[in-house]
């Protein structure tokens, strides 16, 4: 199934428009050597980044919110991401060629996140889409972040676009969530950082993509 020429799409980030898993990767394991603990292997530590840094530390060092160790190691663990938020992060292969695409045909694209904009925005600019985007919508700018639908009816009001006209791609059940919740179509894309791949198909998407490529094909 084709979408029905969509006045916007809009995006997740990580795991979905941007690989950002190499740089987290990085940043835990580094921190893991300062605390004399061993690497841990790249694909257990990947299948977590959708969920931040509070998924980092508790992959990373078995600590939850509540736990007194904490707040010590989420705040380092942002302040090494920080210093290297963009090393290694690019475009999933085939993305930029889709991107083209939709800015060929004159439709609008943009991102709407739950990574704070203290990190989205320079991540953004480093890989050189904040000229490219038409919007990027952070929880910092909304009340409630997703899977309420309030960011990604700001991102439309940004935009100029109806939210009935609009897509969302994500590759976790709360962007699907959200997506449904502002009554527009949605993608989930099985190649980006999930737990269990074969639960994709219970989350009630419209349409399911595989690869970028199957995804580019969609739009």
């Amino acid at each position: 199934m084709k979408t029905d020429h969509p006045s916007i799409v809009l995006f997740d980030l990580d795991g979905t428009l941007i690989d950002t898993a190499p740089d987290f990767i990085r940043c835990l394991n580094d921190l893991r050597r300062q605390h004399g603990l061993p690497a841990l292997p790249a694909d257990h530590i990947r299948r977590s980044v959708s969920n931040g840094a509070r998924a980092m530390v508790r992959v990373g060092f078995g600590l939850e919110p509540e736990d007194p160790d904490y707040l010590e190691k989420h705040g380092a663990f942002l302040d090494l991401y920080e210093a290297g938020i963009a090393v290694e992060t690019r475009l999933f292969e085939g993305m930029d060629a889709l991107l083209r695409s939709l800015e060929h045909r004159g439709i609008p694209w943009g991102i709407v996140t739950n990574k704070p904009l203290r990190f989205a925005a320079p991540l953004v600019k480093a890989l050189g889409l904040d000229t490219r985007c038409a919007s990027l919508v952070c929880p910092d700018h909304v009340t409630h972040r997703k899977p309420a639908p309030d960011a990604l009816f700001l991102a439309c009001e940004q935009i100029g676009a109806d939210p009935a006209q609009a897509v969302y791609v994500g590759d976790h059940e709360r962007d699907i969530e959200a997506g449904r919740n502002a009554r527009m179509k949605t993608i989930a894309v099985r190649y980006g950082y999930i737990e269990e791949p074969e639960t994709v198909d219970l989350w009630r998407a419209d349409i399911i993509a595989d690869t970028v490529n199957d995804l580019a094909k969609l739009l």
